[in-house]
């Protein structure tokens, strides 16, 4: 059988990992059972472990195939970006369905929480202070990823470097006010449908931030290994796409639940 490829599109080797992926959930999953109900945390630990060096090795693979191997054409290119695309819109109806439940408590409060919003007992945060200093820190990031994406775009090694670093510095300091916010609650997870909605969202939004903090910072590593030129640089443009969409869902949780819902 000849070797050549007479077309433009990619196709992937037999791997492992997808399946080594669905096992680790599995054990995850079965683990999160043991903690919540025997507080046994070890096979939740070891199924974290497998889809963590899973995601690594796929990953690698993926950077394998596109920086080495070549085989990210512009057409393969163009699909990972629909996908990119596609996938930040279904991140955007997850989240809509939290300011769905907001909305549809907050503007017709029921008997069961008071008849008010919030409800009666909670105390909820002042908007102008920690949460509009994240929203600045966040905004700022959002600027300094677009500073990093036109650097790279004109081949500026120095400049993209230097903001790259900026936005992961600030990703991190968020994430730290943002603990500390929920040390200093005044309300828990279980106070009110309040807590709950606000604890559900903020907090996934987090986690958003931290995947997306992380999703920079390989990037900066890779850009460190010359794996990223002016033309063929998609891994960024994707980490670049995911942090502004966190700017955007955050200003809409600071204006909701921070500022509109106090």
């Amino acid at each position: 059988m000849s070797n050549t490829q007479n077309h433009p599109f990619h196709l992937v080797n037999p791997s492992p990992w997808p399946i080594t992926s669905a096992f680790g959930l599995m054990i995850f999953m079965t683990g999160m059972i043991l903690w919540f109900h025997y507080s046994n945390f070890h096979l939740i630990i070891i199924g974290k472990t497998i889809i963590l060096l899973s995601m690594y090795q796929w990953w690698r693979d993926v950077i394998r195939e596109s920086t080495f191997q070549g085989n990210h054409t512009m057409i393969v290119t163009n699909g990972l970006r629909l996908g990119m695309i596609l996938f930040i819109i279904s991140e955007f109806f997850f989240f809509l369905s939290f300011f769905w439940t907001y909305f549809h408590l907050s503007l017709s409060p029921d008997i069961s929480i008071g008849m008010q919003w919030p409800p009666k007992g909670i105390l909820p945060f002042n908007p102008f202070k920690i949460p509009l200093l994240n929203t600045i820190i966040l905004i700022s990031s959002g600027i300094s990823v677009t500073w990093a994406h036109h650097s790279l775009l004109n081949n500026s090694y120095i400049n993209f470097s230097n903001a790259m670093y900026m936005t992961i510095s600030l990703g991190m300091i968020f994430t730290s006010l943002q603990l500390f916010e929920y040390y200093e609650a005044p309300f828990s997870i279980s106070d009110s449908v309040y807590g709950s909605i606000f604890f559900m969202a903020t907090g996934f939004h987090g986690i958003h931030v931290i995947i997306g903090t992380t999703f920079l910072l390989v990037c900066l590593i890779r850009h460190n290994f010359f794996h990223f030129s002016m033309y063929h640089h998609f891994g960024f443009e994707a980490s670049a796409w995911y942090w502004h969409f966190v700017d955007i869902i955050w200003l809409f949780l600071y204006i909701s639940i921070y500022w509109w819902g106090k």
